[in-house]
This record gives structure tokens, C-alpha cells and sequence, in this order.
């Protein structure tokens, strides 16, 4: 059918109306912000492309793969690699999904049990709340302190009151980039597992985070921890993984749909594991690029910037949408995140890329606020 012979909105409306959920027809697709033709500085990814050796590898190893046959054993390979690059805590197993926004699905999929309720700080990642209301399960956001601390009290009122079947801890939260107090946490754990909740640890940020959850992933029996390869190097890839106890792993992967992780992305990620030093370098490299960007940051007047423990920086501004649109006329794109929540008021969050990138940036800030 051609476009000019397709259904008008108006034609579809009455079988929009009797066949699709009216919650889904109000909601709004997750929005990608066109970014061709500008330093894209928008969705915390790694900027650096492989080195043109491992570059030629790589293609020569994927041109060998048989994608004419089903995922098959070389997904195993690559969680048994990925356990390895961890460090797997004894008793317990990885699954795997097409990005950590699968596996978030996955767990309101399998966590759909009646009147079950999905807890998490806000602002935060907002896939929690989308894959809740989805699988048509209660959505429950405490909000953070004014500094985006975990506000201790209120979050253990919520995990009474609401007794969420899961609990999610950003770790570093995204879009604030700050790790949570560790005490309050463990004071999250204990009252969410006397509820017999889950608690989920998200380490999207982990590469350039100083503290990390994986070494305890097996010291409670409710306790996940959910990472992805994009912030790793390999956005582009879409490859998620999850690890927690052996037993609760093994409950959650049965609504894992097959064949969910492509023989592709996962040649491409075991090759990325056994170059994993290379991946480890540019880290090195945008941490350092942090780094320069919060001195830079404190000396542009008007302008207040949080501590940051991800690739990405929270930054108030005096006017957010003229400092965004601004910054987008010289050729920078972030993201403005002050409508996500009342706390983000006047907020921009801006992505560490290269060096050369960052100096852009910092220069398109100064001139736009």
C-alpha cells in the first residue's frame, strides 16, 4: 500500500479505540532527538570507535558467523564470559537481553502477580515506570532530596505502604549520575526483602562509577544486578545482562523470549570482552574528561553542577530551554531534562564525549547561558 492510499487518523480511531488500550494511546513513544549534522552529546555514549585494526578484525570475525542458524552455543560462550569479566559471585548466574531495557520488561513480566507495584526513586531512568504501566502494574516514585539523595524515610514508608514486588536502585542514577549513600541502601535491602520484594541494582554507569553492587549479588536472595554493554562501548550492540542468585535467575529467564540475544551482537560482544583493555583505555580517557569538564563547569557563572560517578554531568542553569536551543544553534546536542520531574528544574545534562567534543560543548554552554 502507498502512503498516499493509507488509513487517515480519523478512519482509524474507531478501531484504535475498540482494539488498543486506551493508557498506551495517551502514552508517548520514548523520544530519540534527531542528531545528524551535530556533536552528539545527548545519550551518555562512548565516542570513540575501535582502533582501525580491531575494526578490520572484527568484520572479518562477523563475515564467518552462520546467520542462517539460530543463536546457539556461542550465546553460552558469552555468558560464561561475561561471568568471567565480572567476576561472578559464587552461587550465582547471568541471563541476557536484547539491552537492560529488555530485562526490565522481562522483570515486570515475570513479577506480574495482582496488585503487584514497581518502586523507585525519581527523577530516574524512566523505563522503570513505562515497563510497570505496560505489564499493568502500579508504578511508585519517591522523590529524591533536593541534592538527589535517597530520602531515607520516605523511601521505607513507600516500601511499607506500597510493599513493591520491585524496587529499582539506579547506581549511578541516571539523569543525576550520583551513587546513593550505601547505608541507606542497605536499609532498602532489608526492609524490601521482609516485604519479599526484589530489589534491582542498575549498573548501566558501572565502567566509570568508583563503587559497583556485583561483588554482593550473592549475599541476599532478592537481590539482581543489571548491567548493559552500552555504556561499555557497545550502544549500537543492544546486549544487556542480569546476574543474582542462581535459583532467581533461573525463575526470571523463563519469560525470556528465544533467541532473543542475536549470533551477531553476540560475536560482536565476546570479541569486545577480549579486547576488553581497549574499552577499559577510552574509559580511562572520559573519566579524565569528567573530570576537566566539573573544573570547567565552576567557572561559568550561574551555572551549578552535581558531582557525577557516570559519563554524564547535571548541570542548573539560569534558563535551561534558551541555554538548550542555544547550545543547538552552535552545533551541540544535550539533553534538557527539566520536564522529567520538578527536582530537574532548569536542568541540562550533558554527556562526556572526546576532548575535542568537550571543549565544543563547554564553549557552546558558555555562549548560551
Amino acid at each position: 500500500m502507498n502512503q498516499s492510499s493509507s488509513p487517515t487518523p480519523a478512519v482509524l480511531a474507531p478501531r484504535l479505540g475498540a482494539t488498543l488500550r486506551s493508557d498506551v494511546q495517551g502514552m508517548h513513544a520514548y523520544a530519540v532527538q534527531p542528531s545528524a549534522g551535530y556533536i552528539k552529546l545527548d545519550a551518555m555514549e562512548n565516542p570513540f570507535l575501535l582502533p582501525p585494526e580491531l575494526q578490520q578484525a572484527l568484520g572479518s570475525r562477523l563475515a564467518q558467523v552462520a546467520i542462517n542458524r539460530y543463536p546457539g552455543s556461542r550465546v553460552d560462550d558469552l555468558k560464561r564470559a561475561l561471568a568471567e569479566h565480572v567476576a561472578l559471585p559464587e552461587g550465582c548466574s547471568l541471563m541476557l537481553g536484547n539491552g537492560s531495557d529488555e530485562l526490565i520488561a522481562l522483570l515486570a513480566l515475570a513479577c506480574d502477580v495482582p496488585g503487584a507495584t514497581v518502586l523507585a526513586p525519581v527523577p530516574g531512568f524512566v523505563m522503570y515506570a513505562m515497563s510497570a504501566q505496560l505489564q499493568g502494574l502500579d508504578f511508585v516514585g519517591v522523590p529524591l532530596t533536593a541534592d538527589f539523595e535517597l530520602d531515607e524515610a520516605a523511601m521505607l514508608a513507600a516500601i511499607e505502604r506500597h510493599r513493591p514486588a520491585i524496587t529499582y536502585i539506579a547506581y549511578p542514577n541516571n539523569p543525576t549520575a550520583n551513587l546513593f549513600d550505601d547505608a541507606v541502601i542497605e536499609k532498602i535491602i532489608a526492609a524490601v526483602g521482609a516485604q519479599n520484594g526484589l530489589v534491582v541494582f542498575d549498573e548501566a554507569y558501572q565502567p566509570f562509577s568508583s563503587r559497583s553492587w556485583m561483588p554482593r549479588a550473592g549475599e541476599s536472595d532478592h537481590v539482581l544486578v543489571m548491567r548493559t554493554l552500552s555504556k561499555f562501548g557497545l550502544a549500537g550492540l543492544r546486549l544487556g545482562y542480569m546476574a543474582g542468585p542462581a535459583a532467581l535467575i533461573h525463575e526470571i529467564d523463563k519469560v525470556r523470549p528465544p533467541y532473543n540475544v542475536s549470533v551477531l551482537n553476540a560475536e560482536a560482544a565476546l570479541f569486545a570482552l577480549e579486547h576488553a583493555d581497549e574499552y577499559a583505555r577510552q574509559a580511562q580517557i572520559l573519566r579524565a574528561e569528567r573530570e576537566r569538564l566539573q573544573a570547567a563547569l565552576l567557572t561559568l557563572p550561574g551555572v551549578k553542577a552535581w558531582p557525577s560517578e557516570a559519563n554524564m554531568i547535571l548541570v542548573r542553569v539560569p534558563d535551561s530551554k534558551a541555554t538548550f536551543e542555544g547550545m543547538k544553534q552552535r552545533g551541540v546536542l544535550i539533553k534538557h531534562v527539566a520536564a522529567l520531574h520538578p527536582l530537574l528544574a532548569n536542568c541540562l545534562r550533558l554527556t562526556v564525549g572526546t576532548p575535542q567534543e568537550n571543549t565544543r560543548m563547554i564553549d557552546a554552554l558558555r555562549a548560551s547561558i
